[in-house]
């Protein structure tokens, strides 16, 4: 397998698994009642979550004075000021406390300066900013656990006690720019996001040149349970070149193997177990986007996609998801959710790619005892399903799928987005509300024109669980926020929004976090409330 160089945390996988990551809205729902009557969503508000004071006062970077220019590669440029890649969580304490973390100043070929936490104590209004120590920009020291170069693919959850955690896949390079070492941290808040711990290690692959195998870590991500405080857990893929060392060039091998890796806490954070392989592959096959949902039963669901081939050989992809009835201590064989057969997402005028995070799943749970679809799981991803068979025809959509019976079974994809003709839709997001209805955002192209620039919209969809909602005509959409260009956004193998957008919800109303750009900023991250319309 050739690799390239880093790519948002993840290597860019030519012909292996395709540099994508999930996307993924894990509901902790309070059981509340079901309401008369379940009526059409509008967007109430959109307030700037990035790049607003507190600190900085001016609202530039707060990294844009740490110089660490020497380890870019040749030809990559960091973009100073970007705020992308966008995830969300709200804390089930106290719903006016939401965190949205996001990387701070990306770099071309892969993660940023830092990793950055929005934290509003006011249901959205207003945000202040926070840098948990997990790279040299924000802070972080070998002393103190964080002492990496870059850092990448920011996740958060809120345990059911009110605490937080944020885990960073960092990064660093060993000797020059041709070589990467990283490691998974993991930050914790007991006060909502205002203060975070020094960085616990998962796991930590750097210095380790002369022995084999190579091993490159990749695309976590963190879910708390529900139910219990004391239990979170973490999951990412690691790829590993057999028999090859950095030392003799393993990043350039044709050979690579893509296992996924589980931690867990059980005493709220105090320890962690050490990582644990729950899916080894001994052939040119591997998993990406790895996510774990808790069903009510206390089931954990880790949903994945799949890669069937790497270096020269011909790839094939599924979605996949592997269950654990004991949280986390063993795990099922690889259940097929679908086929996954994303697309390139493309500028229709230009042909510059748009990087969509297209094929990575996003899964959740509807956990209201209340609700008519209790206990049901729910996926989406960016596909082609339903766009036609051809070239020509074929472009990015949303698809759904759903699993009444723990994730033993799924649907059949049904594309649900509300794009017209031959409009992309991409990066979608799923949550549950409290009711049960089941909201999706995902961006389009639907008001594009032939003058200069590409209108980009994120919308809102929704479904209630006493409908079918494998049926897209149970869908209603609405507009969420936009247009903006997505031609200003920075460039990472394409137009660079992130791999993934945030969705939570709050009792009815949803809450998205994602990321466009402004005529004069190249991506900040922005928090859309979406409730019932009055």
């Amino acid at each position: 397998m050739e690799l390239g160089p880093i790519d948002g945390g993840c290597i860019v996988r030519r012909g292996f698994a395709r540099t994508i990551v999930v996307a993924s809205a894990l509901l902790i729902a309070m059981p509340l009642a079901l309401p008369a009557a379940a009526g059409p969503y509008s967007t109430a508000a959109v307030h700037q979550a990035s790049g607003t004071p507190s600190p900085p006062a001016n609202g530039e970077s707060p990294f844009a004075s740490c110089d660490i220019s020497g380890i870019l590669f040749p030809g990559e440029v960091n973009y100073v000021n970007t705020e992308l890649e966008p995830w969300v969580a709200v804390n089930p304490t106290d719903p006016s406390n939401i965190i949205g973390v996001y990387q701070q100043d990306r770099y071309t070929f892969g993660g940023a300066r830092g990793l950055a936490a929005a934290v509003s104590h006011d249901g959205g209004a207003t945000w202040s900013a926070t840098y948990p120590h997990f790279s040299v920009c924000a802070g972080g020291t070998q002393a103190n656990g964080g002492g990496f170069q870059r850092a990448s693919d920011p996740w958060v959850t809120f345990a059911p006690n009110g605490d937080a955690y944020f885990i960073s896949l960092s990064l660093t390079f060993i000797g020059d720019t041709s070589t990467t070492g990283t490691a998974v941290l993991v930050s914790k808040s007991t006060d909502g996001g205002d203060h975070w711990s020094d960085p616990v290690t998962l796991v930590r692959n750097v210095g380790d040149a002369d022995v084999a195998p190579f091993y490159f870590n990749d695309k976590e991500s963190i879910t708390a349970d529900p139910v219990n405080s004391n239990d979170v857990y973490a999951v990412w893929d690691r790829i590993r070149k057999p028999g090859e060392a950095q030392s003799v060039n393993a990043e350039h091998s044709f050979a690579f193997r893509g296992d996924t890796l589980f931690s867990r806490t059980t005493d709220g954070g105090k320890t962690w177990e050490a990582p644990k392989t729950i899916l080894s592959r001994t052939k040119l096959t591997g998993s990406i986007g790895n996510q774990v949902a808790v069903l009510p039963d206390g089931t954990l669901l880790d949903i994945f996609d799949f890669a069937q081939g790497s270096g020269k050989n011909a790839p094939g992809f599924d979605i996949m998801v592997q269950r654990s009835a004991d949280h986390g201590a063993n795990w099922s064989e690889p259940i097929e959710v679908a086929p996954e057969q994303a697309v390139r997402v493309f500028d229709p005028e230009t042909g510059v790619s748009v990087r969509a995070g297209g094929g990575l799943p996003d899964i959740a749970v509807d956990l209201n005892p209340a609700s008519p679809a209790y206990g049901d799981v729910y996926a989406v991803w960016g596909d082609s399903v339903g766009s036609g068979k051809t070239n020509k025809t074929q472009h990015s959509t949303v698809v759904f799928t759903r699993s009444t019976d723990g994730g033993l079974t799924w649907s059949p994809l049904s594309r649900i987005d509300a794009s017209p003709g031959n409009v992309q839709a991409f990066t979608p997001s799923v949550a549950v509300a409290a009711d049960g209805t089941i909201g999706v955002t995902y961006y389009d192209f639907r008001n594009n024109t032939p003058d200069p620039g590409l209108p980009t919209d994120q919308w809102f969809i929704h479904c209630h669980p006493t409908d079918d909602c494998t049926d897209p005509a149970n869908w209603a959409e609405n507009h969420v926020d936009g247009p903006f260009d997505i031609e200003n956004a920075p460039i990472s193998r394409g137009y660079f929004l992130g791999d993934y957008e945030g969705l939570a919800s709050v009792g009815t109303t949803f809450e998205s976090f994602f990321s466009e750009t402004t005529a004069t900023d190249k991506d900040n991250t922005y928090l859309a409330t979406v409730p019932p319309a009055p």
